[in-house]
């Protein structure tokens, strides 16, 4: 059973890190992984907008570093609300999901697969 307001907790205390001198909006994220961690990422700004990286990805990079594994639930907040990830970060997020990977929304967990029907994956190279 995934344990939302925790996940939640650990997004909004990470987005506290966040580095937002451009938007103001620190935004932070957490998953759990299939094998039980935890990742975080926060989102950094840079004046060169397209350079700044989301709370997703930060979170994935994490993922990566800490070894193999998929996310099974993601959270994204911003203050005390739950975040929808942007498009990019929905393919992104795919690329690193377990099946059934569960999205935190506003009105209760969505799947990913919903968020991004007929997605464009590794099947499709």
């Amino acid at each position: 059973m995934i344990d939302w307001e925790a996940l939640q907790a650990t997004a909004r205390l990470v987005a506290g890190n966040a580095r937002a001198p451009y938007s103001g909006l620190h935004v932070g994220a957490a998953g759990l992984v299939d094998d039980g961690r935890l990742v975080v990422g926060c989102n950094v700004e840079n004046a060169s907008y397209g350079l700044s990286v989301c709370a997703e990805v930060g979170m994935v990079a994490a993922l990566a570093a800490g070894g193999p594994g998929r996310l099974v639930a993601v959270t994204v907040q911003v203050r005390d609300t739950a975040l929808m990830p942007c498009g990019r970060c929905r393919q992104v997020l795919l690329e690193h999901a377990a099946p059934g990977c569960l999205i935190d929304a506003v009105d209760g967990a969505r799947l990913l697969t919903e968020l991004l029907p007929d997605a464009f994956g590794p099947a499709d190279l």
